[in-house]
């Protein structure tokens, strides 16, 4: 039920709409009320609002999750990036909740008790996790912020002065702020929220809803006079493409954020001019910023380039560049659960496994030139960490107060310079393998292992169908006994026909050879032409027992007859015993035709299995490449003999 009273001061009524709110600001003399009961005491003047273009006013109306709400009280607080409001809400429901609105973005949130301990703030850090209402938060931002002034009612005392100690946490799509300006701090937690799905009424007359058109600013460099703007109240920060001096746009009197370039500065021209119009990906985009940061490693200094997109409806993306290659980035406002403490673990993110790529500890701002939506300065730097899915790559961003995640997309650059109509039509051309450039080898081996099974899949078949339609057919199978008492006498086997057409004919000997050798001059004869096809061959079998069983060479052996012609055919076989081992020696002659050959398939397959070998082969050198530029690359052994 509200509560009607009259301000001390000056005897204009104050409603409280809310039970819990104990605090409010007369509207007419701008009296500090406090709630006691049904009494009112004034503790003093609430300074003035900083007017800030918001849309928004008490009574303003909206609906959230199908419920409706009336905003009923405003704290607003400046921080390090200008100023943000927190809009106290009442919903028809008797909840209370926070709307907070900051550089055109807005967060909805609840006050929610939790019974843990919360981790006092100043042992908090950027990308820390811990467990919360039982949940995995991740710190993102932290911020000794001072409330600037209030209005309306709200379920504190608040004033200008008092200061404001924040901590951002993510979870997904989750969003929490613990506010340590009261004891014990509070916990709020909500998600970030499209401002036209509020619906809201009632709003400020003339104020525009937030879109990128709001009025420019045009002023002068304060270093070197040059002409600067600033589009729009999202743009904090504009550095001076002439004499390289950042200005702080919410500033009056535009003060520095950093001096001009010295003379012994080295000054990086961008490769998209400031002002350049174009699209990409089917959106509009124009460059409005370029700024290049550089980091060192083992006292090489490695520098790229990062340009600021402004496209539609008051959207920002990025292009960064390295060594000719390019990427298209977007921050993502639902960044993956990553910690700090395990930042060498894979990220997985959108259902994809990121691999860590390599830790950059301090990316310094070495210039600046441009539109910027942050405070950005020259010698700033921040700890980078990437994670690669090619083409994708996921980039962890920190600062000491700041935590941020972007994806990027690589593009080749032909693409880009077809996006932004370059004059010339084309942009240097990359050196080197970049951490999440595609492997053009990729789709090649694909395509040519997908075609070697369909080969070796179709090679299996025709071997299989000569081996069945032509399958071996015994001709003949017979014992022979070889003696030292044989002296010279040659053996001869019974005839076998061959038929209908010539064929290969294959003659197996299986012998009784143990620690033994013999050798065997074969004859195959045509009976009808005398026609004869000579064959010598010498098998060997040897075996023992040394530290277990060994076997040496074989006492079986076949020999192959090419395109023998139909008739009928006898073996004639003429044995050479060991002399040192005269043992007798059975044999069993067998003799097959047809029959599929296997040579012509094994040579085939062996041709076939070249081809995805060598691409397999590209790739891996192509991925070696890659990685030799990351924190994980393969140590060579001189690098390791230099080690020792």
């Amino acid at each position: 039920m509200a509560l009607t009273a009259s301000c001390p001061s000056c005897g204009a009524p104050v409603v409280f709409q809310s039970a819990s709110s104990i605090f409010a600001v007369c509207e007419y003399c701008q009296s500090t009320l406090v709630r006691h009961d049904q009494a009112l005491e004034d503790i003093g003047k609430m300074a003035a609002l900083v007017e800030d273009r918001s849309p928004l006013q008490l009574g303003s109306e909206g609906s959230y999750k199908g419920v409706h709400f009336a905003l009923i009280g405003r704290i607003q607080i400046k921080y390090s990036q200008g100023i943000w409001n927190e809009w106290h809400l009442l919903f028809d429901d008797m909840r209370t909740g926070w709307l907070s609105e900051a550089a055109g973005e807005y967060v909805l949130t609840f006050a929610q008790f939790v019974p843990d301990r919360l981790p006092p703030f100043d042992e908090l850090t950027i990308g820390q996790r811990f467990v919360l209402a039982s949940q995995t938060w991740t710190v993102s931002n932290i911020e000794n912020a001072e409330c600037v002034a209030g209005q309306g009612e709200l379920p504190f005392k608040v004033g200008g002065g008092y200061p404001v100690a924040a901590v951002d946490l993510r979870n997904g799509a989750n969003f929490a702020t613990l506010d340590y300006s009261e004891t014990p701090p509070l916990l709020f937690v909500g998600q970030a929220v499209d401002f036209r799905s509020l619906k809201m009424a009632n709003l400020r007359q003339g104020m525009p809803i937030p879109t990128a058109s709001v009025a420019a600013q045009v002023f002068r460099c304060p270093s070197c006079g040059a002409p600067m703007s600033a589009r729009s109240r999202d743009i904090l920060a504009v550095g001076c493409a002439s004499c390289g001096a950042v200005v702080d746009t919410a500033d009056e009197s535009y003060k520095l954020l950093s001096k001009a370039l010295g003379q012994r500065d080295e000054q990086y021209q961008p490769r998209l001019a400031l002002g350049s119009k174009g699209t990409l990906e089917g959106k509009p985009a124009e460059v409005i910023g370029f700024l290049v940061k550089q980091c060192k490693v083992d006292g090489i200094a490695y520098d790229w380039r990062e340009y600021l997109l402004a496209g539609g409806h008051g959207t920002y993306r990025w292009l960064t560049e390295y060594n000719g290659h390019w990427n298209i980035a977007d921050v993502l406002p639902n960044p993956p659960n990553s910690s700090g403490a395990m930042e060498l673990s894979d990220v997985r993110w959108s259902g994809q496994a990121f691999k860590h790529f390599s830790t950059t500890p301090a990316a310094e701002v070495i210039q600046v030139a441009g539109e910027f939506t942050w405070r950005v300065r020259r010698g700033e730097t921040s700890r980078v960490v990437d994670y690669v899915a090619p083409p994708l790559m996921l980039s962890r961003e920190s600062t000491a107060k700041d935590l941020s995640w972007s994806q990027g997309l690589y593009v080749a650059p032909a693409v880009i310079a077809e996006a932004f109509k370059l004059p010339d039509g084309r942009l240097p051309e990359p050196i080197g393998v970049y951490a999440n450039q595609p492997n053009p080898w990729e789709a090649t081996h694909q395509r040519v292992c997908k075609l070697f099974w369909k080969l070796a899949l179709l090679a299996v078949l025709l071997q299989l169908f000569f081996a069945f339609v032509s399958g071996g057919k015994s001709l003949l199978r017979q014992e022979l006994a070889f003696s030292s008492q044989m002296a010279e006498e040659t053996l001869v086997t019974r005839e076998f026909e061959v038929r209908d057409k010539p064929r290969k004919i294959t003659v197996r000997n299986t012998t009784t050879l143990d620690n033994n050798w013999i050798g065997l001059d074969l004859l195959l004869v045509n009976k009808a032409t005398g026609n004869a096809w000579p064959a010598a061959r010498e098998l060997a079998f040897y075996q023992g027992y040394d530290d277990g069983h060994w076997t040496e060479g074989s006492n079986e052996d076949e020999v192959v007859f090419l395109d023998v012609p139909p008739g009928t055919y006898y073996l004639s076989v003429d044995p050479d015993l060991a002399p040192e081992k005269p043992v007798p020696v059975r044999d069993t002659v067998e003799v097959f035709s047809g029959g599929a050959g296997w040579s012509n398939f094994v040579m085939v397959l062996l041709f076939l299995v070249i081809f995805p070998v060598f691409t397999r082969l590209r790739h891996a050198a192509f991925e070696a490449g890659r990685w030799a530029e990351s924190d994980h690359a393969p140590v060579s052994s001189d690098d390791a003999d230099e080690d020792d």
